[in-house]
């Protein structure tokens, strides 16, 4: 899929006082390691928790704790920067669910390598996601990048001829999110990731947006 807009932001949209509600919030809640892939996919990790081989290979590409939160508080001030920024960036892709929201903590080394947010299948449940697909993904700035060091966002973008591909291009750092209070949106099938936090934390809060397969 070609893009004229990879990404469209929004510089300090959310206030302080937003930020740090959310943050507060998501404080008093019980945490869980950040996963990804299959890892612990159809088990109670309660009960079964990950072995040690299972928790090193899911830290060899994802490193950092979150919390899920589904406030409708939440959603009612960040979904209206996803619909602007569907339809400013050009995508117009149609959705109509956001899923949880993932309160995402990077402390010391924490980070999450190269991945994509979009799967090869689409949702199979008994709810409102059920074939369906994320199309779009926001990150919200819940700390001001002064109060960290490190943890870049960064995308690759990978849908380039590979002799037309300049990774000093194609490789972009996104310091527009820092402000505290910035929103980034992008097509969930983007490349990104988080560089380890080398200094501080960072709080982040994402959401992924759904709808039916591409026609």
């Amino acid at each position: 899929m070609n893009l004229s807009n990879y990404f469209w932001y929004f510089d300090s949209a959310l206030t302080p006082r937003f930020c740090d509600e959310v943050i507060k919030y998501a404080l008093s809640k019980e945490e869980t390691m950040a996963l990804t892939g299959s890892a612990g996919k159809g088990r109670d990790l309660r009960k079964q928790p990950l072995k040690k081989d299972e928790v090193k290979d899911v830290q060899k590409r994802r490193r950092s704790d979150l919390v899920w939160l589904n406030d409708t508080w939440i959603y009612r001030e960040i979904q209206p920067f996803v619909h602007e920024a569907n339809k400013e960036a050009g995508w117009n892709f149609e959705w109509d669910w956001s899923e949880s929201c993932q309160f995402t903590k990077y402390k010391l080394n924490q980070y999450y390598d190269w991945h994509c947010d979009s799967w090869d299948k689409v949702y199979k449940s008994n709810g409102p996601d059920n074939g369906k697909i994320r199309k779009l993904s926001m990150t919200c700035q819940l700390t001001d990048g002064s109060e960290y060091e490190g943890g870049e966002l960064e995308f690759d973008f990978r849908n380039y001829d590979p002799y037309a591909r300049d990774e000093s291009i194609h490789v972009r750092k996104v310091p527009e999110i820092l402000p505290k209070g910035s929103i980034i949106v992008f097509p969930s099938h983007l490349w990104h990731r988080v560089k380890p936090v080398t200094k501080g934390t960072r709080y982040s809060l994402v959401v992924w947006h759904l709808g039916y397969p591409f026609k």
